[in-house]
């Protein structure tokens, strides 16, 4: 992996040395190995896939979600194809563009994936309705955070699977994991025991709460420990991890935009957190939020 001194998340120029920054181990070569796949996630906390959907299937779902854009004058006129930005526009997919995109849900919860978490929790899976699509303009990145505290009503045995929607160079601004930060649970006991949809009912009433651990990915790693990972990914890579992973992204420092989404699975069997089940799914709605005597 080629590494650049000047990359940034949040805004911060990180460390790229190799005690502080590194590339994500890929699994393709035990993708058909359950146990080995197990192992692997047991020990690292995620499961990166390079190649593991062909990259056909990947680029008919980033052509729908350009063609979208593109409706909305927010691609270059010269190149919409490429997701270079209109000049001083910015937008995101609404979710009616996100619906017509079939071929988004013939990723997503196609049988490649579904029977790929099968063999990996070694049981039938049932994956979250709710599809998270991200359209990442130029600027900063997603600041640190663990998936817990947003979905974390149902087992906590969740998986997310990150997919980008082209090719992801360090400048575009792919997702990055806290190495090990998995195995620091107790550590991060308050953070990962909060629900971004509960509040204090006795303390004004709800005041929106997103998430996140840390706004300096760079200081935060200094007291965690472990190296930032990432990769250059391409179109038809994946990558999973479990809901305790701390993750962040590097900044967009392009003209582009970044296409990604992320799903959740789990075994069927265990509970399921209600909010992202069903045909209305939506974040941050007022019916899913609880509020609590502090």
């Amino acid at each position: 992996m080629k590494v650049i001194s000047s990359l940034t998340s949040r805004g911060f120029v990180l460390d790229t040395s190799p005690q502080s920054f590194g590339a994500l181990q890929s699994s393709a070569d035990v993708i058909n190995d359950a146990e080995q796949l197990r192992a692997r996630f047991r020990d690292d906390g995620y499961l990166y896939v390079p190649g593991f959907f062909e990259r056909s299937i990947i680029a008919r779902v980033r052509s729908g979600f350009l063609h979208s854009l593109q409706d909305e004058k927010l691609l270059r006129l010269d190149s919409p194809m490429e997701g270079a930005l209109h000049s001083g526009k910015t937008g995101s997919l609404s979710r009616k563009a996100i619906q017509e995109n079939s071929a988004l849900g013939e990723v997503v919860f196609s049988s490649r994936l579904t029977d790929f978490y099968t063999r990996l929790f070694g049981g039938e899976v049932r994956h979250y309705d709710h599809i998270w699509t991200r359209v990442i303009p130029p600027g900063r990145g997603t600041a640190p955070h663990c998936d817990l505290v947003y979905m974390g009503r149902g087992t906590h045995d969740v998986m997310t699977a990150w997919i980008p929607y082209g090719d992801v160079s360090l400048e575009l601004g792919g997702l990055m994991l806290l190495e090990k930060s998995h195995t620091q649970a107790n550590r991060l006991g308050n953070y990962l025991a909060k629900d971004v949809d509960e509040y204090c009912a006795n303390r004004g009433g709800y005041k929106p709460n997103n998430g996140i651990l840390s706004k300096n990915p760079v200081s935060l790693r200094e007291k965690l420990g472990g190296r930032w990972l990432t990769a250059e990914f391409r179109m038809g890579d994946m990558l999973t991890f479990g809901m305790k992973m701390l993750h962040a992204s590097l900044d967009n420092q392009t003209g582009a935009y970044r296409l990604s989404s992320d799903t959740r699975y789990q075994l069927a069997r265990e509970p399921i957190d209600p909010r992202w089940v069903g045909p209305d799914t939506e974040e941050y709605a007022a019916k899913n939020r609880i509020g609590k005597i502090c």
